[in-house]
């Protein structure tokens, strides 16, 4: 009898990058923005699927507040990965601001561009209140409307319609609804659109919210069924050893974090210094994470893929060197057999 579980879902699962740009410790938001190009046009190279950069404000240690100057950045400098948004804090702005950012972006780069959304802040109270002037709204019960909003300035122009998108109105950019609880799940499967959760910082919540979204399902004239990703942290190095070690960047991020002390990327450290509850809570943000050889990745993302059964999956892999972080991408698309750049061109558009 044949034995079908030999096929290989690492094989067959798209990847993608989810980036920050995040500064070193001792570097800067220049080395940052030339890191990121770097990292994407290694990547189209090997084959990704996706590149995509995250909204945040007021942390030191991330440079990618102007999320879509930097995704102007990314696709002028590559030629088929498509390029987006994970995501955009849509309550941050409005509606016809989007649209008309992510339309030129779609006309600058036509079939390539992304447009992920979010509900968080991507910052503190502070952050809130010096984007969104307004402390009232932009809760649970306005993001609907706003979403509604903005694919309506990127859909075709209705007649009588009084304010459009130019450019923007007609591109119908792809929309994925990203989230990290059971909301945009729901949202996104009324909707009938991607979704993507933040597996990478909220891994307690990817089952049950995956599984929101898919009894939730809709069809729409965007998707017939549901398609789902999730953001995986994963280091890949030559031994199990040395990724350990270069997790501890990403470990101490977190700490700092919930010490309330954002800063730039540290470099790894053999042994780090925290209580057991501090100890306890970052290895929470870290139960799905997939570190070590790249035998020992294989195996754990070849489980994750089969339990989480998700259609794509993105990575981070915020680490000290930036070789280190290429290299890590680097082993994980010969584990994933990922395409070389000559089928990457063909393959990236679909």
């Amino acid at each position: 009898m044949p034995n079908h579980e030999t096929v290989s879902r690492l094989e067959t699962t798209p990847l993608s990058i989810l980036d920050l740009a995040h500064i070193r410790r001792g570097g800067t938001a220049a080395d940052a923005f030339r890191e990121s190009l770097d990292l994407a046009q290694h990547a189209e190279q090997w084959g990704y699927k996706r590149f995509w950069l995250a909204e945040h404000h007021n942390i030191s240690g991330v440079a990618s507040s102007a999320t879509a100057v930097l995704i102007a950045h990314v696709a002028q400098g590559t030629s088929s990965i498509r390029v987006g948004s994970g995501g955009i804090m849509l309550p941050n702005h409005a509606p016809l601001v989007i649209a008309e950012q992510f339309g030129t972006l779609e006309t600058l780069f036509p079939g390539r561009i992304d447009l992920g959304l979010g509900r968080a802040p991507g910052g503190d109270f502070a952050v809130m209140r010096a984007l969104r002037k307004s402390m009232q709204g932009g809760g649970h019960e306005d993001f609907p409307a706003m979403l509604e909003e903005l694919r309506g300035y990127l859909a075709e122009a209705q007649a009588g319609q009084l304010v459009t998108a130019v450019p923007g109105v007609g591109t119908n950019i792809p929309i994925w609804l990203l989230g990290s609880s059971g909301f945009s799940a729901a949202l996104a499967a009324e909707l009938g659109l991607p979704f993507a959760f933040a597996g990478h910082f909220q891994p307690d919540n990817l089952l049950p919210a995956l599984d929101i979204y898919r009894r939730s399902f809709k069809p729409s004239a965007i998707l017939d069924r549901p398609h789902a990703m999730t953001g995986v942290p994963v280091i890949v190095a030559e031994t199990d050893e040395e990724a350990q070690y270069l997790a501890s960047t990403p470990q101490q991020m977190f700490l700092n974090l919930i010490r309330n002390h954002p800063g730039p990327l540290p470099p790894p450290v053999r042994e780090i210094q925290w209580s057991d509850a501090e100890e306890d809570a970052v290895g929470s943000r870290f139960r799905a994470a997939i570190f070590g050889s790249p035998e020992t990745v294989r195996a754990k993302f070849e489980n994750f893929l089969k339990l989480t059964q998700v259609d794509e999956a993105i990575v981070v892999t915020p680490l000290y060197e930036h070789a280190a972080r290429l290299r890590s991408y680097e082993l994980l698309a010969g584990l994933a057999g990922l395409s070389r750049p000559q089928e990457a061109a063909l393959t990236a558009q679909s």
